[in-house]
């Protein structure tokens, strides 16, 4: 009778005129597919009865609801062919109903139907499973079929054989025909919470997830979907050695799935959509003449300072980002902008990363002490059944948004140069235990880090701050070299700024409020901001809906870019020794910062919903990257002049006698080590400060060389 019910639905169902569902078995199976997707809204229309049964107990009528599509299928254009329900048409349920969250799943959903929603984190290979097993009695030669229908059930073999003959076959008479057995494909993915929605505190929540048949290898880890499937358990296969153990009766949760939805741009091309209220409030956003200076200043509002006025400008281009490109030849060019945030602690480089974060449409933040390389990329794992699969890091899993790196320069060197490939042509190869694949990590990067020295020391050239290899530095769109300046004023006015944040931390006077009146909102004092929602729905929408190219014009402007060249080449041949050289190279200016000023201008752009790169667009991009990459490249250490001029009477005499100490400790052409050296000097009376800074100035004055990464020294002269 449900049958006959689902049956009539597939056949009668009509949609504008158009019996949707009998066409699509139709279209289906000329091309060779044999999985339709049905509505649960449209079921629901047709038969309220079917829907609420289909709920209560999905696993049964799904077996009577793909028996009623064979049937169709068979009346439609295969009269003369027996069905066959192990293999015939496959029923994909799709339903708008609101996800229930990982961690709230319990005992009351099991076998209902339900769905959840997150990141697929690893999936395995696709297995064969077998649906219908073919035995034969080795005696007598009588054939039988078992079924075997569960996700993960087994079929035992008969003890005896029930032949009508009285021969007796003995015991476990039946082998398997495995060429005979019919089977269906099976794969087990890994869901994980999205990061946004776990708990602070808590570690994110995963499940098992089984799909089946036409549903195989269409989610690949990294991809957000929404699942609709079917809570069922299974029985540990790893028991363990204690037969007391009160183990019997506990099983493990599974999801076996009956739909797959992609809800994120990237994966299965789903954007976010948008209501008209909401767009025409961004529309009217959009047309604020100083709409650039409002982003910059919704981004981290309690962080102030002269310094992060154009941090804050580079990371609004960064939330908006370029527009991503594919040539005639298949060539890919990323439309990521990437940023390095480089400077002394206590300048809130972490904190500009943590809102970054909450404010891009996805958005990872780890930091790089604690991640390897295949924490950051992907790695391959061997799980109980010793089968290999593949498991996304951070920047898989911010595909799509930005990955946020802090204490970038804690990395090893080798997990720093597993990301080079990922920054530039996101993508993520892996070649490891017979699994060859290449994973999409479409990302923007916001990495901060230290100098090498801790703090950025105004003596040492930019390349001896930085230590980090020209190969990772080219990738970065914008380089800020942030620095903590000892000036009094300076400190007075983030003090007092410091102070009003604590004072008024749950005041939020003059902030644009999302749920507000559009005209009201807009309409606010000059000095109004974003609120948070507002602005991260906003940057959703203008990735979404804008995608301007440059013209002829503004293209000509970036001819400025030979002329940067020119200057960072000039400046290498007029320095003088190979430290000073160093200093220029530390920073590379080469094609990808052209492609940099490209994706900046484009972003700028964006942040209008304009079609067309205007030439402010190109001024501004040339000016952020003036102000952030070219001047770390052309960061030269202070001369001993400008070092000596701001010293008082007392420490030019205590450097001037720790001068003296140094060239009756350290013999021309000899080596010392540098701790012993400035032990002995501090023993002696003279201050640790003074040691190292006249140290400093006789290696400018090419005196004294410093070897093995300061841990020795050498006397030239």
């Amino acid at each position: 009778m449900m049958q006959k019910r689902y049956a009539d639905f597939l056949r009668n169902f009509r949609a504008d005129s158009v019996f949707k569902y009998r066409e699509l078995l139709i279209q289906h199976h000329r091309r060779g597919e044999l999985t339709i997707t049905v509505e649960l809204s449209e079921l629901g229309l047709f038969d309220g009865a079917l829907l609420t049964s289909l709920q209560k107990s999905p696993e049964d009528q799904l077996d009577l609801f793909e028996a009623a599509a064979n049937d169709v299928l068979r009346r439609a254009v295969l009269s003369n062919t027996p069905c066959n329900r192990s293999i015939g048409v496959q029923i994909a349920l799709k339903s708008t109903q609101l996800a229930t969250p990982l961690r709230l799943l319990a005992a009351d959903h099991v076998g209902k139907l339900i769905k959840v929603s997150g990141i697929i984190v690893s999936s395995s290979k696709v297995k064969s499973k077998a649906a219908r097993i073919e035995i034969q009695c080795s005696r007598c030669g009588k054939r039988d079929s078992l079924d075997c229908r569960g996700t993960f059930s087994t079929a035992s073999l008969p003890i005896k054989c029930n032949s009508v003959s009285q021969t007796d076959c003995g015991s476990t008479p039946y082998v398997i025909l495995p060429d005979d057995c019919s089977y269906t494909d099976q794969q087990t993915l890994k869901l994980q919470e999205a990061p946004e929605t776990v708990p602070a505190g808590e570690m994110p929540r995963s499940t098992l997830v089984v799909v089946e048949r036409g549903l195989v290898d269409i989610a690949a880890p990294g991809a957000r979907v929404s699942i609709l499937g079917v809570l069922s358990l299974f029985e540990r296969a790893d028991k363990p050695q204690n037969p007391d153990a009160a183990v019997a009766a506990i099983r493990l949760p599974y999801i076996k799935v009956v739909g797959i939805d992609f809800n994120v741009d990237g994966h299965g091309n789903k954007s976010r959509h948008f209501s008209p209220a909401e767009e025409d409030r961004f529309v009217e956003l959009s047309r604020r003449s100083d709409i650039y200076r409002l982003l910059a200043a919704s981004i981290a509002p309690s962080i102030q300072g002269e310094y992060t006025l154009d941090i804050k400008k580079a990371l609004a281009c960064q939330l908006m980002g370029g527009c991503k490109k594919t040539l005639p030849d298949g060539v890919k060019l990323r439309g990521d902008i990437n940023v390095l945030l480089l400077g002394d602690p206590s300048t809130a480089k972490s904190q500009f990363l943590k809102f970054v974060e909450k404010v891009a449409p996805v958005g990872v933040y780890t930091s790089g002490k604690g991640s390897s390389a295949a924490g950051l990329t992907a790695s391959v794992i061997r799980d109980k059944n010793r089968e290999f699969f593949l498991e996304g890091g951070a920047m898989v899993l911010a595909d799509g948004g930005i990955c946020c790196i802090d204490e970038f320069d804690k990395m090893r060197e080798t997990d720093r140069v597993a990301i080079h490939e990922a920054m530039e042509q996101q993508t993520i190869s892996i070649a490891k235990a017979g699994i060859t694949t290449v994973l999409n990590s479409r990302t923007s990067v916001l990495a901060a880090a230290n100098p090498v020295y801790g703090r950025y020391d105004d003596l040492r050239s930019a390349a001896e701050n930085i230590d980090m290899m020209s190969t990772i530095l080219s990738r970065f769109d914008c380089i800020f070299i942030v620095r903590d300046i000892r000036d009094e004023g300076r400190d007075l006015s983030i003090a007092k700024h410091v102070m009003g944040v604590h004072m008024k931390a749950s005041n939020t006077a003059g902030v644009v409020q999302a749920s507000a009146d559009p005209q009201t909102s807009l309409n606010n004092a000059a000095d109004s901001i974003l609120e948070l929602k507002l602005l991260r729905d906003y940057v959703a929408y203008c990735r979404t809906k804008s995608s301007p190219r440059l013209n002829s014009e503004t293209a000509a402007f970036l001819q400025e870019y030979v002329s940067i060249r020119e200057v960072v080449k000039r400046q290498g041949d007029c320095t003088g020794g190979q430290r000073h050289q160093a200093a220029h190279c530390s920073v590379p200016v080469t094609v990808r910062q052209l492609e940099a000023l490209v994706r900046i201008a484009e972003s700028l752009a964006k942040m209008r919903l304009e079609a067309t790169v205007q030439s402010r667009d190109v001024h501004e991009a040339l000016r952020l990257f003036k102000v952030s990459t070219m001047a770390a490249a052309s960061a030269a250490p202070q001369t001993v002049g400008v070092e000596m001029r701001f010293l008082g009477d007392e420490e030019r005499l205590q450097i001037q006698n720790a001068e003296q100490f140094l060239k009756q400790r350290v013999p021309v052409g000899t080596d010392a080590k540098m701790l012993l050296v400035l032990d002995e000097g501090v023993a002696l009376g003279h201050a640790d400060f003074a040691l190292r800074r006249a140290l400093k100035i006789m290696s400018n004055r090419m005196e004294f060389t410093e070897l093995d990464k300061g841990r020795r020294l050498r006397r030239l002269r």
